[in-house]
């Protein structure tokens, strides 16, 4: 087994499982590997320990949940994902979002802030270049809105941030997307692409309506997230772009937006 098909088998076995206490040797034995074997490779690719991806990922389901379930109390939502008490679920949310899941849940909305991670199993075994956000959920959505403009976001340099810290580098992340939330219409979706990069995918053709939103995101720029006391300026770029009427596989789409997102820079 190279290292894609262990990276693709141990994502599926998180997805498959993300409600269940496993841990890190669960899926480990699962794989048939050893427990150093997938930590090497996550911290390889992602950065970060299969912990901290587990984390992540039940975090951004427990968010929907929260969104789209309420008849169900956050206690029961804490359960659903592995937890015993509204104080240990309500630490691992705040981690992740920056806010108690309370207050999260009052603001109605529930972007792909950490979506699953997948790897193309056709590009070789180059782990860095072909790995990405899997937002294929999402691309019935995009084929009935192919006409309407995308509102593009990337942070402006990331990587110094993440030197102070990659809790910083995460808050800035989670920041990001408050601002493109803030941003976005009701019936517009604001999802992640990247590591950095992000979209909004507005339900409407009208350029100049995805361009003030673009501006209201830009105006934010230079303001500063409170790291640990820290004062860090946060700057997006941005852009818009209509890919037009045409039908697109998933994998022009996804280099579509990344190319209007290089060529704003």
């Amino acid at each position: 087994m190279n290292k894609l098909e262990l990276l693709a088998n141990v994502l599926e076995y998180i997805e498959q499982h993300i409600t269940e206490d496993i841990h890190t040797e669960d899926i480990a034995g699962a794989c048939y590997c050893s427990r150093s074997s997938i930590e090497k490779l996550f911290r390889c690719v992602y950065h970060i320990s299969v912990r901290d991806y587990l984390i992540r990922r039940r975090m951004t389901h427990a968010g929907k949940a929260l969104v789209e379930r309420p008849d169900l109390s956050v206690l029961d939502i804490a359960v659903m994902y592995g937890y015993s008490s509204n104080e240990s679920f309500s630490r691992a949310f705040r981690q992740v979002w920056n806010q108690l899941p309370s207050d999260y849940r009052s603001n109605r909305r529930s972007p792909e802030l950490f979506p699953r991670m997948t790897p193309s199993l056709e590009q070789g075994d180059d782990l860095m270049k072909t790995t990405k956000f899997d937002i294929s959920n999402l691309y019935d959505l995009f084929q009935t809105r192919r006409d309407c403009y995308f509102v593009c976001a990337d942070i402006r340099s990331l990587i110094p941030i993440n030197e102070i810290s990659r809790k910083a580098g995460d808050l800035a992340i989670v920041e990001s997307m408050r601002r493109l939330e803030e941003a976005a219409g009701e019936n517009d979706i604001v999802f992640r692409i990247g590591g950095d990069e992000f979209v909004i995918l507005t339900d409407s053709p009208d350029e100049k309506a995805a361009r003030d939103k673009m501006e209201r995101v830009l105006s934010k720029n230079g303001e500063c997230i409170d790291f640990e006391g820290q004062a860090i300026p946060l700057s997006l770029y941005c852009c818009t772009v209509r890919l037009g009427k045409k039908t697109m596989r998933y994998n022009e789409l996804f280099t579509e937006l990344w190319e209007a997102i290089r060529d704003s820079k």
